[in-house]
């Protein structure tokens, strides 16, 4: 099976990590994989972030932070989601994320919290830079659970956000770069898993559809050409597998942050950019209890990211936690959800695969992630604790 478990890494946590006793100085050493029902100290609080670049590792210290200090789950998930969603270099969620493909940037965000059982989110909202802020406004100051477009931005309005240019130069280059190739990555069409192969026939059973067009050739190709247009660092450098395989998750924007706290309550945010180039009016996975993200204060959360479509057909958030209500460790749930949604397409185009990345925590502070195979390469996620702030490396769930 592929290698998971933690990767060291030594960082510089900043200014901020010095606020007494924020985060240890050292991380973790790389560890041996651990068992499906892992060996690890489970340990609370804790919170997690399928971000692992330097933001990530920002949003971790900022959440830890909350936590050490005997802060709620919902105001540590909230101020790590921020930290990603106000990064003007990223360009999958919030400020800078990337636009539909009339050039107009639409975010989706939902919150969670196990100790209210209480949810909130907002869909297609414009203008306005932290719509995970704005969805937990609607969790608590309302009896809806979500607000969508030009009523949504009212809404934030309303409690005081200001109306912004969602645009960056860097993600207006890109969506002019994509304008100017009108590609193939569009999402004009039938679903990817029932296009025409390359090469071969078109229709609606295994039978009828040409493996050559939906196995890892087509995958990696269609990488490549992400890898590209986002121009993300590291594709021609020895991590090239994992960035080609994160170019794909990255077309889908998301970020998910996931806590645990001292008391042992559990929260959860999913907010994202949504699809790339993205038909106008589109709502993804994010939004959408049960789908993009799901928390129950009595087990654990589990959240998403990657094409949202399937996400939804799957209601995945859900059921990995319910996985993990059935005695599964977080690990194992993730795998069963990539497992389970490969399943669903098996008889219509065996090859075809999708682009999902699954994190979750349980009640205990144990975690796990996985995604889609794409050749060996592990997903990974940034783990914050009292053991410090680590890259976790997961599984690429193999057939």
């Amino acid at each position: 099976m592929n290698r998971r478990g933690f990767i060291g890494r030594g960082l510089s946590l900043g200014a901020a990590a010095a606020v007494a006793g924020a985060v240890p100085a050292q991380a973790s050493a790389r560890g041996k994989r651990p068992s499906l029902a892992s060996s690890r100290r489970a340990s609370t609080p804790m919170m997690i972030t399928s971000h692992t670049n330097d933001t990530g590792r920002r949003a971790a210290t900022a959440a830890w932070q909350v936590l050490s200090g005997g802060g709620a789950a919902m105001d540590a998930v909230e101020r790590g989601a921020n930290i990603i969603e106000l990064d003007p270099d990223g360009t999958g969620v919030g400020w800078g994320g990337l636009p539909n493909a009339e050039g107009v940037v639409q975010l989706d965000a939902s919150v969670m919290d196990g100790a209210t059982y209480n949810a909130g989110s907002v869909a297609g909202i414009e203008g306005i830079r932290t719509p995970a802020s704005v969805a937990r406004l609607v969790m608590e100051r309302t009896d809806h659970v979500m607000l969508i477009g030009e009523y949504a931005q009212r809404f934030a309005v309303g409690f005081g956000f200001e109306v912004q240019d969602l645009m960056t130069p860097k993600s207006r280059e890109i969506w002019l770069r994509w304008r100017e190739r009108l590609s193939a990555t569009d999402d004009w069409g039938p679903p990817d898993h029932l296009r025409r192969p390359r090469g071969g026939s078109g229709g609606g059973s295994g039978g009828g559809l040409a493996r050559a067009g939906f196995g890892e050739a087509a995958t990696r190709r269609e990488a490549e050409e992400w890898a590209e247009l986002l121009d993300l660092p590291g594709r021609d450098g020895p991590d090239r597998d994992y960035v080609l395989a994160e170019a794909l998750i990255h077309r889908y924007g998301t970020t998910n942050v996931l806590a645990v706290d001292a008391q042992g309550n559990v929260s959860g945010i999913t907010t994202t950019s949504g699809l790339a180039w993205k038909v106008p009016g589109r709502v993804g996975d994010s939004p959408i209890i049960g789908a993009g993200l799901y928390v129950d204060n009595d087990i654990g959360a589990a959240a998403v990211t990657g094409r949202g479509e399937d996400v939804i057909k799957s209601c995945a958030g859900y059921y990995i936690v319910s996985q993990m209500g059935a005695g599964r460790t977080p690990q194992q749930a993730c795998e069963d959800a990539v497992a389970m949604i490969r399943h669903k397409y098996r008889n219509v185009a065996p090859d075809f695969i999708p682009s999902e990345k699954f994190v979750a925590i349980n009640k205990d502070g144990d975690h796990g992630c996985a995604w889609m195979p794409f050749r060996d390469t592990p997903p990974r996620m940034t783990v914050a604790n009292a053991d410090g702030i680590q890259t976790y490396e997961g599984v690429s769930v193999a057939d």
